[in-house]
């Protein structure tokens, strides 16, 4: 734990330092020192900013709780049904490599450039690496354990309960703690288009304006 702290905190200053030099060798409003967007971060702490904060939050949260919800099932039909599995392994594998940003124009014809788009395209961008990972912890589980539940008649619900859940239970954190920082970035991107609501929304347009102190408080807020 101290040493990741350590390397937070060495990465933190490094990236600071880096922002330092570019900003003295561009010396451009375009890339304003990190001292002047954190003296003006407060004057960003608005009733506008925390309502564009709070949607922003709400749309990653809602994305990656439908994920979850579609995921675990999902990852449960792999590893119980071989067949099932096989097929849909092969579905997973043929789409995972496609750029799920490249069907962002698809996803807004279909369902308009409301709050569902940005859900799903959140949904699109992070359901298969959880697929991927829960399915793998679920084929963690040891046979021996698998072998004992079946030996005292336990039915698939109570294997679920007792076996599969508690497997893939440290796994989906992981998955969701890798998934946020994606989501975020899709979130980004979504809110972009159609919307000024949003922290995307909101610093695309200050640098509309060319309000770089804006612009970069509301990236460091996102």
């Amino acid at each position: 734990m101290k040493r990741r702290l350590q390397a937070i905190l060495l990465g933190a200053v490094s990236l600071h330092l880096l922002w330092v030099l570019l900003a003295w060798l561009i010396d451009n409003s375009a890339l304003p020192y990190p001292w002047l967007v954190y003296q003006h971060l407060p004057s960003l702490l608005t009733g506008e900013m925390l309502a564009h904060l709070g949607l922003s939050a709400l749309r990653v949260l809602l994305g990656i709780l439908y994920s979850l919800l579609i995921a675990i099932p999902i990852a449960l039909l792999l590893f119980s049904s071989h067949r099932i599995g096989r097929i849909l392994e092969t579905l997973i594998y043929l789409s995972y490599p496609i750029p799920k940003l490249a069907l962002l124009p698809i996803v807004m014809l279909l369902f308009g450039l409301g709050e569902s788009t940005k859900v799903i395209m959140i949904v699109l961008i992070i359901l298969f690496q959880l697929v991927i990972g829960l399915r793998d912890s679920l084929r963690q589980i040891p046979r021996d354990k698998l072998a004992l539940m079946s030996s005292l008649g336990a039915n698939y619900w109570q294997c679920l309960r007792h076996v599969y859940l508690p497997a893939i239970l440290p796994d989906s954190l992981s998955a969701l703690r890798i998934a946020l920082g994606t989501a975020i970035s899709v979130l980004f991107v979504t809110e972009t288009y159609g919307s000024t609501l949003g922290m995307g929304g909101y610093i695309v347009e200050a640098w509309m304006r060319v309000n770089y102190l804006d612009m970069y408080g509301g990236i460091m807020m996102l």
